[in-house]
């Protein structure tokens, strides 16, 4: 009998380990530079505290564009005909189209899109239909707390501008909230667009020129791959500014706030988990950002002789000296 139960518990066993030993590939399609440095470890980290561990029971793919959206069509076949279990598009809008576009029947989860809905990537954020699901980067009442912040640092100006691409989206949503918040707050806002690297310097100057207090540099792959440029001539400028992402501020800029992309990422590996255990996407509802992350660059402010109020260092997550 012992030596049965012992070759059934064995049987068990070996069974136990087959499961365990079942691995999954997941393809990462990046449209920017840099994103398996800035983006994809707290993915990864994540994963692994789920149980899937890179080398292991996972097989971890990365393809980026390096910030040439036309190669992005391309670079997404190419993954799909690895036929990976869950294709995972990055920052920006145009990764998760392309990803869907080139999804043939493939799960494919988004990282951050400002309005997927507009773009056409899902039917909806409660039902997203079809095989694509993800994390939307558009919150309300985002656009008013980031003016909100740039008039505590301005509390004179009576004009504001807000420097956007046009090409996106997000961009028209995000506009009318600021603008509602900038009627409420009996300020003046106006948009100055940039839709190449080109007219960010005359654009910016032209925010200047026009008697602009400070700015909310809306976030898209554009400018947040132009940061340092962004931030660059607004400081020569001496213009505060309020930008999306943390990584503005880490380039120089006065103060960011937006999604915490460290949580973001992290929820994006467990909606992949959700999906690598039998869940489809069509049933998992695109969220919305929750956690909010402000960082303060002191050392910014003191050489452009901005003053940071209390009430906003009180309230920074990070700040930078």
């Amino acid at each position: 009998m012992k030596i049965l139960a012992g070759a059934a518990l064995l049987g068990i066993a070996h069974r136990a380990g087959a499961q365990k030993a079942k691995s999954f590939t997941i393809a990462y399609l990046a449209l920017l530079p840099g994103e398996d440095r800035n983006f994809v470890p707290n993915f990864l980290r994540r994963l692994d505290q789920l149980g899937y561990v890179d080398g292991q029971n996972l097989h971890f793919v990365y393809g980026s564009a390096e910030g040439r959206p036309e190669l992005l069509s391309d670079l997404a076949s190419d993954l799909v005909r690895m036929k990976p279990d869950v294709l995972v598009t990055g920052f920006g809008t145009v990764a998760a189209k392309e990803g869907k576009a080139a999804g043939d029947g493939i799960p494919v989860v988004f990282m951050a899109v400002g309005d997927p809905v507009g773009a056409g990537v899902v039917a909806s954020l409660a039902r997203s239909g079809g095989n694509v699901t993800g994390l939307s980067d558009l919150a309300a009442g985002l656009q008013g707390g980031r003016l909100q912040l740039l008039r505590e640092i301005a509390p004179a100006a009576s004009l504001f501008a807000a420097v956007l691409n046009p090409g996106t989206p997000y961009a028209a949503l995000a506009y009318k909230e600021l603008e509602s918040a900038a009627h409420l707050a009996k300020v003046e806002l106006r948009a100055f667009e940039v839709r190449s690297p080109e007219e960010i310097t005359p654009q910016l100057e032209a925010s200047m020129v026009a008697g602009a207090g400070g700015l909310v540099i809306f976030e898209d792959p554009l400018t947040l791959s132009q940061r340092s440029e962004i931030t660059a001539v607004a400081s020569r400028l001496r213009l505060p500014a309020v930008y999306g992402y943390r990584e503005f501020a880490e380039a120089g800029g006065l103060m960011s706030y937006g999604t915490d992309h460290g949580a973001q990422w992290r929820r994006g590996a467990e909606i992949v988990d959700l999906i690598l255990k039998g869940a489809k996407p069509a049933d998992i509802p695109v969220e919305q950002p929750t956690k909010f992350e402000l960082v303060v660059n002191l050392k910014t402010a003191k050489a452009s002789n901005f003053t940071v109020p209390p009430t906003i260092m009180i309230r920074a997550d990070e700040v930078i000296e």
